[in-house]
């Protein structure tokens, strides 16, 4: 008998707000987060703008001596993980710690350390390569630091699927407690990527915006879009029992009561064309959690403004909910935050939440007119204010990684 799992706490640090509070303020206020890069010199870049976090000082937030040891990204992870904990009004010395466990990803993981030491290699030889390169690169460190930092002793994994990352990392959490493994698990994703390799990277693949106007940059569903603009922070949520948490009186959020995951097993970069493995996602998490297309109020889409992913993710939606596809609200958080990798889907995730939460779909701001092909209600006229039973949060990844993740109102 699979056990009923809910949403209890979150924790965000975004570029729009480094906190749920703020962040979900953020949102409601349309608040575009994305301005010229300040982490490196981009006088050599075609790429100037990305979505930056802002105003986030690690030793404020964290054991001083304890951050110095954390790349950016599990300090995100970190920070993230304390407001999720503080949210859900857990107390460690009320559980057994080896029912509590971390499902934290991140998508690329320490990146700047590693450009920085190979550096060093470079100009002063092997023996001046930091002994922390490894605990600070290695992309599990995000989980394995939260669980150190609050002492969850249960099951820690850390989920690698580029851009499906957070949502699948929050889908193996479900699992996870679903099947009694942990009572309550930290899930999400972390990024800090808006590194000099990154951004020449995803550049010189042609998946970045060269736009200049951060107003007019990230695109999705646009017939102007022209690439995704990289964001970072991190995303987690407390997922939880259903039988615990009311034990312990806690606040429930939101059921979470659906995943699916599929692969398109069809190109390293590009979606399916036909937008067969997404449909198969979205179909799994509704049959899942028993809902059918025509019950869905809303679709957080992957949304990234690349001319492929919003072309396909539309025919998938087309796909898996054939005549409902019409009516179903669909909007995406990207044309804010920008594309956060590995912590997208966690964002997201938390945005989802909050709309059933509200009653409130927030639009796909600065997307004007769809492009070709691109035929939903992607929510353009402004927020729609709307009951909000059943949300669907979708991550699409490089290598062909689906995640769809199906939430609902919580009903005793």
């Amino acid at each position: 008998m699979k056990r009923r799992v809910v949403i209890t706490g979150m924790g965000a640090i975004t570029p729009i707000g480094n906190n749920v509070e703020e962040f979900w303020q953020g949102i409601k206020e349309e608040k575009v987060g994305i301005g010229p890069i300040t982490k490196f010199d981009t006088k050599d870049y075609k790429v100037k703008i990305a979505a930056e976090v802002k105003g986030f000082v690690a030793k404020e937030v964290l054991d001083a001596k304890a951050a110095r040891r954390m790349e950016t990204f599990s300090q995100y992870a970190v920070a993230a993980s304390r407001e999720a904990f503080a949210d859900a009004g857990l107390d460690m010395e009320k559980e057994d710690p080896y029912r509590v466990g971390v499902i934290i990803g991140s998508g690329i993981g320490g990146l700047g350390s590693m450009e920085k030491e190979h550096e060093k290699i470079l100009t002063k030889g092997p023996k001046r390569v930091s002994p922390m390169l490894i605990p600070l690169m290695i992309s599990n460190m995000a989980a394995g630091n939260v669980a150190i930092d609050l002492g969850c002793k249960g099951k820690c994994t850390n989920v690698v699927t580029a851009c499906a990352t957070g949502s699948n990392s929050i889908g193996d959490a479900l699992r996870a407690i679903q099947y009694g493994d942990a009572d309550v698990i930290l899930a999400g994703g972390t990024e800090s990527s808006i590194t000099p390799i990154a951004v020449a990277g995803f550049t010189n693949l042609t998946a970045l915006t060269e736009a200049e106007d951060p107003m007019h940059a990230s695109l999705p569903f646009d017939k102007d879009r022209a690439g995704f603009v990289m964001g970072e922070g991190a995303g987690v949520v407390v997922l939880e029992e259903l039988g615990h948490a009311r034990k312990r009186g806690a606040k429930i959020y939101a059921e979470l009561a659906g995943y699916g995951s599929t692969c398109d097993a069809f190109h390293i970069t590009s979606p399916a064309e036909d937008g067969s493995g997404a449909a198969k996602a979205m179909t799994l998490a509704m049959e899942e959690a028993g809902i059918k297309p025509e019950e869905v109020d809303y679709i957080n889409a992957h949304g990234t403004g690349t001319h492929h992913n919003d072309l396909f993710e539309t025919r998938a939606v087309h796909v898996a909910f054939g005549e409902a596809a019409k009516k179903v609200k669909m909007s995406s958080t990207k044309s804010m935050v920008g594309h956060l990798l590995g912590a997208a889907g966690a964002v997201e995730f938390i945005v989802c939440v909050k709309a059933i939460e509200e009653g409130y779909i927030h639009p796909t701001v600065g997307t004007k007119e769809p492009g070709e092909g691109c035929d939903l209600d992607y929510v353009l006229d402004g927020p729609v204010v709307q009951n909000v039973d059943v949300a669907i949060s979708n991550s699409l990844g490089f290598g062909g990684h689906n995640a769809s993740l199906l939430l609902k109102k919580y009903e005793e």
